[in-house]
């Protein structure tokens, strides 16, 4: 484990695999859950819509302050192996025995069982994403770099979500006996979880940013930070554009099936289409957001999704081929909301820094972790109760009116639409831009000389 700050924002490559291997079961992970494990507690395990959402909404409520207090706490650590590391390594189990008693639950299962291990699973995914996500804001300190940066891991990364589109394809060659297809799910992520964040926690470097102020922590500055425009303004996005897309993966299998035909096999051919899209997308929309300004690549990115999603509902039903394009486009634009959103909140890190002279970038990235987390759970809580209102049956081989399935269809689109569109618009006016963070950088490197040189003379390395 190396602790030391790398003398060029340029990383190396075998760097950027390494930490990008840590996403792979992470993002699996969120696929999984938000696409394949809800609507298996509904249909195969006969666990009521409201329930689910009961579920979720408790969860989150019992959960929305461990984030800030975790950063807090991240933020002001220092061990022998770094400021973030240490943390995501106490969660790589919490999340690992969270994960297989979801992904293994039995029959039988009720709103307490739910809750218990939502818990579980929501304090190591917290432990293993925040301390992942401020870790990510030190490696790279240009503006421009940034945005391929995360473009590059996000495209990396993605690969783990394509190990489990491909479980209910390969499951149905496997024969009798077999685990079912979110068992098989569950699985793949537990044996990615050691290997891919091994990788980063060992063969990483992480740079420990100096603290120039007293390690006090007045609430004014805690203030400050939360009601700074710019964290405002990522907060309501983060909420919005984590909400609008897990709204549709939440009622996807729904959709694609009981509405437009599709088996469950080709729902994932077609889902696999839409994350291949992010794939080649994210590398390209860094790109874009490296030369057209991050703010403004988000505001098209949102746009153009939105148009997107639009037109599902024009292609022939059970058409997989007619289908194909309106996945390609959704999918590479939705990709750029996260990396977009995680670049600028770095930028914005950079920032608070300058200013409180103190490291607050865990905090930062729990801020707009709990806007998503939150809005994970709405995703359920909202629209799975509109579901049983326009009186949908999700159970396997229910009968549902055409009334019903009209009203899945219209839940479906007019949600991510409203919650992207205002995600977008949170970016109007957005002020940090590539000349101002050069300005911030240049300060923040010229102090952050210093701070080393006067550590060197303390230690004895340098004479005064």
């Amino acid at each position: 484990m190396t602790n030391a700050a790398e003398g060029s924002s340029r990383l190396r490559l075998s760097t950027i695999l390494n930490f990008a291997a840590g996403g792979l079961p992470l993002s699996a992970l969120g696929l999984a859950m938000a696409i394949y494990v809800q609507p298996y507690f509904a249909k195969e395990l006969g666990v009521g819509l409201v329930t689910i959402a009961l579920a979720f909404g408790i969860t989150r409520a019992l959960d929305m302050g461990v984030d800030p207090l975790l950063a807090i706490l991240m933020d002001r650590s220092k061990t022998p192996v770094g400021r973030y590391r240490a943390w995501m390594i106490a969660g790589v189990p919490i999340l690992a025995l969270g994960v297989y008693q979801l992904f293994m639950a039995p029959h039988g299962i009720g709103l307490t069982y739910l809750i218990v291990w939502l818990l579980v699973y929501a304090l190591g995914s917290s432990l293993v994403l925040l301390s992942r996500a401020a870790w990510s804001a030190t490696l790279v300190t240009r503006y421009d770099q940034r945005s391929r940066f995360y473009g590059y891991v996000g495209a990396i990364t993605a690969i783990g979500s394509f190990l489990v589109l491909g479980t209910p394809v390969v499951s149905k060659y496997l024969g009798h006996g077999r685990p079912n297809d979110v068992q098989l799910m569950g699985w793949i992520i537990l044996a990615l979880i050691p290997f891919g964040l091994g990788l980063t926690g060992f063969f990483v470097p992480e740079r420990v940013n100096p603290n120039t102020s007293s390690h006090r922590f007045p609430l004014r500055d805690y203030w400050a930070l939360a009601t700074k425009p710019e964290v405002l303004r990522l907060f309501v996005s983060a909420f919005a554009l984590t909400l609008g897309p897990g709204w549709m993966g939440n009622l996807y299998i729904f959709f694609f099936t009981d509405a437009r035909g599709f088996d469950t096999s080709q729902a994932s051919i077609l889902l696999s289409v839409y994350v291949l899209a992010g794939v080649l997308g994210a590398p390209l929309i860094g790109i874009i957001g490296a030369r057209f300004s991050k703010h403004r690549t988000m505001i098209a990115a949102t746009i153009c999704y939105s148009l997107g999603l639009c037109t599902v509902t024009i292609v022939p039903k059970e058409n997989i081929w007619a289908t194909l394009p309106v996945m390609v486009w959704c999918g590479f634009m939705a990709n750029g909301f996260d990396l977009m959103t995680s670049a600028m909140m770095a930028d914005v890190g950079d920032l608070v820094r300058l200013e409180q002279g103190k490291e607050r970038m865990a905090l930062l990235f729990a801020l707009t972790g709990l806007a998503a987390k939150i809005a994970a759970a709405a995703a359920v809580v909202i629209s799975y109760p509109l579901l049983a209102w326009v009186g949908y049956i999700p159970k396997l081989a229910a009968h549902n009116s055409s009334a019903a399935i009209q009203g899945l269809t219209i839940v479906f689109i007019l949600g991510p639409i409203f919650w992207v569109v205002l995600g977008g618009i949170c970016f109007v006016g957005w002020k940090l831009t590539a000349e101002k963070h050069a300005e911030i950088r240049a300060e923040l490197d010229a102090r952050d000389a210093v701070m080393a040189r006067m550590t060197m003379e303390e230690a004895g390395i340098l004479s005064p």
